[in-house]
Parts: C-alpha cells; sequence; structure tokens
C-alpha cells in the first residue's frame, strides 16, 4: 500500500517537501529584528510627554554608569534636545523598518521568490552602510552585524542563481510559487 501526500498550497502537509534551512534561519533573523524594533519603538512611544533626560539620568543610575562621566553628560547634552516630535518621527521610522522586516521574515518562510529577490535588495542596500561605520571605527558588534549580513547577502545571491540557472535549463523545483 502506497503512503498517500496530501498536496497543499502551502506544503504544510507534504511530507516529501523539507524547507530550506538558512532560509529559515534567515527568515527567523528578520523577524527577531522585526520584533527587537518594534519593542523600541513602543518604547520612544511611551517616552511622549516625559521628560527624556529625566528618564536618562534614572537609567544610568540604574545601570550602575558615573553620573559625572564623560559619556553619560554627553548623552544628557543630547537628550535635551529630543522633543515629543522627534519622539513620534523616529517610532514612525522604527515601525517602517519593522514592517520591511515582518515582510522578509514571512516571505523568506513561505519561501517565496519575491522575498528573496527583496531581502537580497535590501541587504544589499545597507552594506554601503555598514562597510563605512566599520572602516570609521572597528568594533565587534559592527563587524559581527557585517558578518552577518554579507553571510545573508552572498547566501541569497547564491539562492536566486541558482534557481535562474535552473529555469533556463528548463528544471524548476516542484510547488514552487512565485
Amino acid at each position: 500500500m502506497k503512503k498517500e501526500i496530501i498536496r497543499s498550497p502551502l506544503r504544510l502537509f507534504d511530507r516529501k517537501y523539507r524547507h530550506n534551512r538558512w532560509l529559515m534561519l534567515i527568515a527567523a533573523f528578520k523577524l527577531a529584528q522585526a520584533t527587537l524594533f518594534i519593542a523600541i519603538g513602543f518604547g520612544a512611544l511611551r517616552l511622549l510627554h516625559k521628560d527624556f533626560a529625566d528618564f536618562l539620568v534614572r537609567l544610568a543610575h540604574h545601570l550602575h554608569f558615573n553620573p559625572e562621566s564623560r559619556f553619560v553628560d554627553f548623552i544628557l547634552d543630547r537628550a535635551s534636545f529630543v522633543n515629543d516630535r522627534m519622539l513620534r518621527r523616529f517610532s514612525i521610522g522604527l515601525f517602517a523598518y519593522a514592517t520591511l522586516g515582518l515582510i522578509e521574515g514571512i516571505g523568506l518562510y513561505l519561501e517565496k521568490t519575491w522575498a528573496e529577490y527583496f531581502t537580497l535588495a535590501i541587504t544589499a542596500s545597507f552594506l554601503p552602510w555598514e562597510l563605512i561605520e566599520v572602516f570609521r571605527r572597528v568594533t565587534p558588534v559592527r563587524t559581527a552585524l557585517l558578518a552577518v549580513n554579507l553571510l545573508v547577502f552572498f547566501y541569497l545571491l547564491k539562492v536566486v542563481v541558482e534557481r535562474g540557472k535552473r529555469e533556463r535549463s528548463g528544471r524548476s523545483l516542484p510547488g514552487r510559487k512565485r
């Protein structure tokens, strides 16, 4: 008796279909990044109509920073320029960027071709800025982010190029939708 495979547009019940692990990892990274930016955006909105400098003083005290240090003094000087309008704009920017991350993450999870191209384009657009930042000042965080984004870029480029070769030769992945 043969096992019957239930075919579904989402391939959820297709026992032979296996997700691309690396695309799933990139999708999880993009979704986690979007979640982080949403949380920061809501945090910025919670600071509306509050004394931002006072909040930073309490945060520095909570984190056991020396309130007399140059770093804390520098941050507090800049905090005096932050107003509600600026916090709203900052939040809108964070939510917009988080939306892009959600679109990328969900599209990659569903293994949509457009999501691979979309993520490839967005990742490529940020690489020059990341390179400039690393060259300006090398830090482990900047270097790690650049490395991760380079890996994502080159992997997606490889996936897109290989698919193009398969489609030109007449072989495409079964069940793969654009």
